[in-house]
């Protein structure tokens, strides 16, 4: 089993930065790939970036292409989201998730995390 804790959400305004953090416990992520999904109020859950087991595969969904990165470390068993220039429209609970395959479908993951609040200002 893998357990996932997200960290490093909050409130800041547009344009600002945020890094979150997905730390894994339970064993090793080494060998996992790794996505990241937000939900806002009344919307569905929806893919962000995906990062796969080795660090050298991402996608993004176009709506964060160019100011969001992922990222991970193996030694701290952690991936990262950083997230620059915040609009409005990237508030949500962002969710990271481990799977078999670097997937935008929700579907490839098999282990989730309890999600962490971002709210961006105007």
């Amino acid at each position: 089993q893998v357990q996932l804790v997200e960290s490093g959400g909050g409130l800041v305004q547009a344009g600002g930065s945020l890094r979150l953090s997905c730390a894994a416990s339970g064993r090793t992520i080494s060998t996992y790939d790794m996505g990241w999904f937000r939900q806002a109020p009344g919307k569905e859950r929806e893919f962000v970036a995906t990062i796969n087991f080795s660090g050298a595969y991402t996608l993004y969904a176009d709506s964060v292409k160019g100011r969001f990165t992922a990222s991970r470390d193996s030694a701290r068993n952690t991936v990262y989201l950083q997230m620059s220039s915040l609009k409005p429209e990237d508030t949500a609970v962002y969710y990271c998730a481990a799977g078999s395959s670097a997937s935008s479908s929700w579907s490839s993951y098999n282990y989730w995390g309890q999600g962490t609040q971002v709210t961006v200002s105007s």
